[in-house]
């Protein structure tokens, strides 16, 4: 599965680095991850690492394969 997570702000690219299996792109003052996500586990840990860095999600998608 492929998904696509949409946060508030830019993210720096040292703080990307925390998420090594998503490509990131910044645009319109959001910063959109996106990538595979192997299963649910994968899934949450991606949220609960988003969540205890503070970052605010503003939409959470999943992709056309």
């Amino acid at each position: 599965m492929r998904y696509e997570i949409r946060v508030e702000g830019h993210m720096s690219e040292t703080l990307a680095k925390v998420f090594p299996e998503l490509e990131h792109v910044g645009m319109s003052g959001q910063t959109i991850l996106y990538g595979p996500v192997v299963d649910d586990a994968h899934l949450y840990g991606l949220l609960a690492r988003l969540q205890a860095l503070g970052l605010r999600v503003l939409e959470l998608r999943q992709l056309p394969e």
